[in-house]
């Protein structure tokens, strides 16, 4: 539709929609580069536009994002180890904070869509913590993961379940509420997906109801059963690039078969299970993973009861 280059001989190396609680008609891009700089773009009538850029990190400048809750901030994370927050209404001469809480670089930054002022940011250091945005002098907690932080996602529609890419350590979903309800200490994880076999690099949730029929196929071609009426169950492939094993997570009926999904995996460290409500609804979800190297991207789906999830913690 358009296009517009951010810099010469520089790489783009993340971006975030102004639009992240979908009721914004000022749509606007946020990038960040390899030169250290964040820029804002707008986009109106098909057309991309730049408002502002300025040098935002010491190097790489590895991510970038709005606060979906006041899009005029803008935060913003570095090579230089550093979390920066920027007020557009103000100019970018000076950061509003500068956090060095991270130790290592900070690659991955998500608002809540759902929460006012939380965030969470993610790091080389294989730390995920949690922010109010109001006090960055400390986060509310801090979660180790066991790899590096690239990529944190927060549900589109439950505010407490957070999606981390850990680079050399899988892909696992968070539970954060105890953490946002102030208990500090360590978001428990309540499942995990191990079956890339390189960087755990992206990683994002579908908006697509499971109780819904499957989108239609265009007219040309045949029409597919809907998950509803297939049970619900994708069929994943998985071809070792190593060839040390294959496996199908379907048996020959076209049923789902979790036992496939047993492959011991270094998890993250171990925290108290979440104390969830249990009249809480069961969840469904569909998720996309890719990982670097091996070139792949999965989708797989999560099937979460609050209630089994508080007697058997751990990855599903």
């Amino acid at each position: 539709m358009c296009s517009l280059e951010v810099g010469a001989q520089r790489l783009a190396l993340s971006l975030d929609w102004s639009t992240g609680r979908m009721n914004s008609s000022d749509i606007r891009v946020v990038c960040s580069d390899s030169a250290g700089c964040v820029s804002v773009f707008s986009l109106a009538e098909g057309a991309l536009m730049a408002l502002s850029q300025w040098k935002a990190h010491d190097f790489e400048a590895w991510i970038t994002a709005f606060s979906y809750w006041n899009t005029q901030l803008v935060y913003s994370g570095g090579d230089d180890c550093k979390l920066k927050g920027w007020d557009l209404r103000a100019g970018p001469s000076s950061p509003v904070f500068t956090s060095k809480r991270h130790s290592m670089g900070v690659c991955s930054i998500h608002s809540n869509p759902h929460l006012e002022h939380i965030l969470a940011t993610g790091s080389y250091d294989e730390q995920v913590l949690l922010w109010d945005g109001r006090n960055m002098r400390q986060p509310l907690g801090e979660s180790a993961v066991g790899g590096g932080v690239w990529r944190l996602k927060w549900h589109p529609t439950h505010q407490h379940l957070l999606l981390a890419a850990c680079m050399h350590n899988d892909f696992h979903i968070l539970h954060c509420q105890q953490v946002l309800e102030g208990s500090g200490g360590a978001c428990p994880v309540v499942a995990s997906y191990i079956l890339h076999n390189s960087l755990a690099y992206g990683a994002d949730w579908s908006r697509l109801s499971l109780e819904d029929p499957a989108p239609q196929s265009p007219p040309a071609t045949e029409p597919k059963e809907s998950l509803i009426e297939s049970r619900g169950h994708l069929r994943i492939h998985y071809e070792s690039p190593t060839a040390s094993f294959d496996t199908s997570l379907e048996d020959d009926a076209g049923h789902y078969i979790p036992e496939a999904i047993v492959a011991p995996s270094t998890s993250p460290a171990a925290a108290p299970a979440p104390k969830l409500d249990k009249d809480a609804p069961s969840l469904s979800c569909l998720l996309a993973s890719c990982s670097f190297y091996d070139h792949m991207l999965h989708v797989w789906r999560w099937d979460w009861t609050p209630e089994e999830t508080l007697q058997e913690p751990g990855p599903h």
